[in-house]
């Protein structure tokens, strides 16, 4: 045997002994390690064992004390926790609504038997004095850079590479890049990113405003404040939540709600109504009927529409209505427009497809944030406004560029209308950002008359590439017609089983993969005999329909007092940290305050 195969060797059974050495298993505590938690905002602690440990070997402390005299209560034991995997059984100790007093660093750590686990959290004050009055909270979902450039393109135009004018977008002084990460994953959905934004805890693909536990209840995972929660609890500031997507969607949902799985979307209405925003606007009103309703996709008789109007909301059910209601400004707005996601600028502006012969009278994304404005401005105190570019997300999954980049161009629109808010009132913070990215690229265009049958060969690149003609002759900001002939080059890194058709899906919104016999995803063949059409085979799961997100950095821009807090690399979890600094909700002097108590 070779030295160096000695050394190997040993090195294995070194590296085996000290593993069997160690401890037998490994507790979880909740919050997780380099949690940043802000002052006074509770919280739910809990630690899970990985097996049953008698109560009187529990020790859980907090910078070396007993958690139990940090915290000010008892935390309980559970000696079988319910709810876990078959076969599994496990203790835990939890304590809901904990908080913290005191700025500073604490180490957690938990002990039972042969198991112990440290972490560290870092509880922040904010700054003295509020800098921002009203914040405006700009979401477009999937919103990455090659939506923004199509979206200038179209909409702009370009002549001899230089843009012809910039969008709202590109008007905003502050930016940083954001990371979105999940606690479990890499990659990401828009559950837990938003939630990371609205709670300042980063958390699992799915979650809402909760750590996601062991357990399968999806209401019993430790929960967090959001940011709707801490504004309540601190402030008389007003709150606003506009979406074309359903309002129990992940976006507007991580505003209100606290739950493990994003789908529970009946529990996540009734959020709305527990809460009360003073501005509620969006689709999904099946799951604010009741199940005698026809089309209410709820299973009880709860009626949210007929509480919230006894609760003094005026109700707008299309832009007409909403119109009415913006001019009266009320002090409770709900805006309910479909009962599910609302169509998108493309089919409600031009091609009226989707469901827009059903829904014939819905409002675009900068009425509804205007509408949230009147009524928010109407309180001295200020606002906290999100307004979310929902279906940037959902036309890109679909790889329906055309779609995706019209939206985008509506979402950037509702960005300057809450730009002119704040010239108007300087006070005013606005941020616009996405949640995560997809991996789409304009790559150059796709010009009908260049000869040839064959569409790829229609693919300009680089200098073959030119300049699209779009043309926006009645200045709305919108190409007249999407079908132009000569028209960027969109793609996605990632897809299903699909036929590519290099043309705008003028029939209504594109369906590129279909489930077969087996329950695999294919390529829709109803795609296949368009002139030119060429089948790609996927690069992902055969369990997935559509193109899905990207791990890239989105990217954050913002404008107005606090603004200066966005630069350079951030977590999402920090970007709370900003918001919350920049509206004062817990200054160190309260906090002190609260801790000599």
């Amino acid at each position: 045997m070779s030295t160096v195969r000695r050394a190997i060797l040993a090195s294995l059974a070194l590296s085996t002994s000290l593993a069997a050495a160690g401890p037998a298993g490994a507790a979880t505590i909740f919050p997780l390690d380099r949690a940043t938690i802000l002052v006074r905002s509770p919280f739910d602690l809990k630690v899970e064992f990985s097996k049953v440990v008698a109560k009187d070997d529990v020790r859980v402390t907090i910078n070396g004390e007993p958690a139990e005299a940090v915290l000010g209560r008892g935390l309980d034991f559970i000696e079988q926790e319910p709810g876990l995997a078959p076969g599994v059984e496990a203790s835990a100790v939890r304590l809901s609504a904990a908080s913290l007093a005191n700025p500073g660093r604490y180490t957690v750590e938990a002990r039972a038997g042969d198991e112990v686990k440290t972490v560290t959290w870092d509880v922040y004050v904010t700054a003295e004095q509020p800098r921002a009055k009203n914040v405006i909270f700009f979401l477009g979902d999937g919103l990455s850079v090659a939506h923004r450039t199509a979206a200038r393109i179209m909409s702009r135009g370009m002549t001899e590479g230089k843009a012809n004018g910039h969008l709202n977008l590109d008007t905003l002084d502050r930016a940083a890049f954001i990371g979105t990460s999940a606690t479990d994953a890499v990659s990401t959905d828009s559950a837990n990113t938003m939630s990371a934004y609205m709670t300042g805890h980063k958390t699992a693909v799915n979650a809402l405003g909760v750590y996601a536990d062991r357990t399968k209840d999806a209401f019993d995972d430790p929960k967090v404040e959001n940011i709707a929660e801490a504004v309540r609890r601190t402030t008389k500031k007003s709150l606003g939540v506009v979406s074309l997507a359903e309002l129990e969607d992940a976006t507007p949902a991580a505003v209100v709600a606290h739950t493990r799985r994003r789908a529970e979307k009946a529990e996540i209405a009734l959020a709305f109504e527990r809460l009360k925003p003073e501005v509620i606007l969006g689709g999904g009103s099946a799951y604010f009927l009741p199940k005698s309703v026809p089309g209410s996709k709820r299973k009880d008789d709860i009626d949210l529409v007929a509480k919230l109007k006894e609760e003094g909301y005026t109700l707008a059910t299309s832009a007409t209505e909403l119109t009415a209601a913006q001019a009266e400004a009320p002090d409770r707005l709900l805006g309910l427009f479909h009962t599910g996601n609302m169509d998108v600028a493309l089919d409600r502006r031009q091609l009226k497809k989707g469901t827009v012969s059903k829904f014939p009278d819905q409002p675009g994304l900068v009425q509804m944030t205007e509408a949230a404005l009147a009524t928010l401005a109407k309180n001295p105190d200020g606002f906290f406004l999100m307004v979310e570019g929902a279906s940037i997300d959902k036309m890109s999954h679909p790889m329906d560029w055309d779609r995706a980049v019209y939206d985008t161009i509506e979402f950037d629109q509702a960005v300057g209308a809450g730009l002119a808010f704040a010239k108007a009132h300087p006070d005013t913070l606005v941020v616009v950002t996405g949640d995560h990215t997809h991996g789409v690229s304009v790559i150059g265009t796709i010009d009908d008359d260049k000869p040839g049958t064959e569409m790829r060969e229609k693919v300009g690149t680089y200098a073959a590439a030119g300049f699209p003609n779009y043309e926006d002759k009645d200045g709305d900001g919108y190409p007249d017609r999407v079908d132009v002939s000569r028209r960027l080059a969109i793609f996605s890194s990632n897809y299903p089983d699909y036929y590519e058709t290099f043309r705008p899906k003028l029939d209504g919104p594109f369906v590129p993969a279909i489930k077969n016999e087996k329950g695999e995803y294919v390529a829709n063949e109803a795609y296949k005999d368009i002139p030119g059409a060429v089948l790609r085979t996927g690069n992902i799961p055969r369990d997935e329909d559509t193109a899905v997100h990207a791990v890239d950095d989105v990217i954050l821009q913002a404008t107005g007092p606090g603004s200066d807090g966005f630069k350079g690399y951030l977590e999402e979890s920090d970007v709370y940290r900003v918001l919350v600094d920049a509206m004062a909700l817990a200054p160190v002097q309260k906090a002190a305050s609260a801790a000599a108590q």
